[in-house]
């Protein structure tokens, strides 16, 4: 039986450039990467060294402050490069691919007769954990604590983002095996939330919570699910799970292998066929990236969706938890009094001089420009029209700003993470860095109070 949602506040951005529902197999990529900012807080240990040979699933470090968590190889082959930045901090890892794969086999699991500690123990050795993400402070979960409940956004709403039904089509037992033993690790529930429109692939599951959601963008965020659903209070803990990682963690429950295949939107406006892909963690965007064809010479490639994706070189490579690469415009030009014209072909939430109002549904080609310049805040309750979080953001994001720990716990910090504030970011115009403030905030908290 589902629970339905409806969200009122929010923006759908509508951009040109959404990937079509046909899958091409991307080209084998000669080197794969883990970048290390993808695990946010985490200080790895190295388990080898440049020049060793790895397989596909083999550790390659661990996390210093839980040992039994392994950080796993996505293919098999030479790991020809640890690249370090300031105070020896490691940035890269770079695994030279071999032609003919091999993998690290596990023990598999009967997933309905073992225990919590049993899949714990699994999904740390055989590298699937570092999936499960826990809130507060958006981290790497910590297997030692107990979650109130597990949380799961079976759709996207992100502009130019993978259409997830057709992302996990045919991974109906992979979904089941990992759901099932994600319903182990909690006293709660396993909470999916789906679109209210159309059918969901999570309709077939069992031993879950289904939650069916109406309403514009961010209703496709875990965040905005959670606060309607079961909000976080202090000293309680949540983990959340990308729909599309269930399957890499259904898959190694059931053959015992870290398969690192991911499906993939490639998707913007400066892409000729925009399409998807099949290919691997880790692996180089340029594998994929010209064999749709690019429209401009000057554009940027984004690691996820425009909102809250993050900079990648062209010759750079996809990130841990990515399921959509984006290629629009480089904004590097300006236009001559562009504060002074109408403007019909932009997004905007206000009525001056702007005309997106009176054609909600038509699709865009933006590019990156900001459009004006950093300055202070201005108060104009613009946020609050497309925040449904039960928060107040422009006071929250103060509070961060000034490091008031007091204020920051009172406004609801432990129950957000940077995305929730990617469309108040996207809107304000002040300029502010909206995600980055709040990334801040969490560190402060989590280093202060833990």
């Amino acid at each position: 039986m589902s629970k339905d949602i409806r969200i009122k506040k929010g923006l759908n951005i509508n951009l040109v450039g959404a990937a079509e529902p046909t899958t091409s197999k991307a080209a084998l990529s000669n080197v794969y990467a883990i970048n290390l900012s993808d695990f946010h807080g985490l200080t790895p240990k190295m388990l080898l060294k440049e020049g060793a040979e790895v397989k596909a699933g083999e550790p390659i470090f661990y996390n210093k402050k839980v040992e039994s968590m392994m950080f796993v190889s996505p293919v098999s082959g030479e790991l020809i490069e640890i690249e370090r930045g300031a105070r020896r901090r490691i940035l890269t890892l770079k695994i030279l691919a071999d032609k003919k794969q091999e993998f690290i086999t596990h023990k598999t699991l009967e997933i309905d007769k073992v225990s919590a500690a049993e899949v714990k123990g699994f999904l740390l050795q055989a590298g699937c954990w570092p999936f499960i993400k826990q809130r507060p402070y958006d981290l790497i979960a910590d297997p030692d604590s107990t979650p109130k409940a597990v949380f799961i956004s079976g759709f996207n709403t992100g502009p130019l983002a993978a259409n997830l039904e057709y992302v996990l089509a045919g991974k109906e037992k992979e979904l089941q095996a990992a759901l099932t033993a994600l319903g182990k690790l909690t006293p709660g529930s396993v909470h999916v939330s789906v679109s209210a429109a159309g059918s969901s692939i999570f309709s077939q599951m069992e031993g879950i919570e289904l939650h069916k959601v109406k309403g514009p963008h961010p209703a496709g965020l875990v965040g905005t699910q959670i606060n309607k659903i079961d909000p976080i209070n202090k000293g309680e803990r949540v983990w959340t799970v990308g729909a599309a990682d269930l399957v890499i963690i259904g898959e190694a429950l059931l053959t015992g292998k870290f398969n690192a295949e991911r499906l993939i939107a490639l998707a913007g406006s400066s892409i000729k066929k925009p399409q998807y892909y099949k290919t691997k963690i880790g692996a180089e965007v340029a594998t994929f990236l010209y064999a749709s064809g690019v429209n401009d010479k000057n554009f940027r490639v984004i690691n996820g969706d425009v909102l809250t994706g993050s900079k990648t070189r062209q010759d750079g490579h996809l990130g841990f938890y990515n399921s959509t690469v984006t290629a629009i415009p480089e904004g590097d030009d300006y236009e001559l009094f562009g504060w002074n014209k109408p403007v019909f072909d932009k997004i905007s939430t206000t009525r001056a001089l702007t005309f997106h109002w009176l054609q909600p549904n038509k699709k865009y080609d933006l590019d990156t420009n900001t459009n004006g310049e950093h300055r202070a805040f201005v108060v104009t309750g613009q946020y609050e029209e497309v925040f449904p979080l039960d928060i107040y953001p422009l006071q929250l994001l103060k509070a961060c700003m000034v490091q008031d720990l007091d204020e920051m716990e009172q406004l609801g910090l432990y129950e957000v993470i940077p995305e929730d504030f990617s469309l108040t970011e996207f809107i304000c115009i002040s300029k502010q860095p909206h995600q980055q403030i709040i990334r801040e905030g969490l560190d402060l908290l989590h280093k202060e109070i833990g």
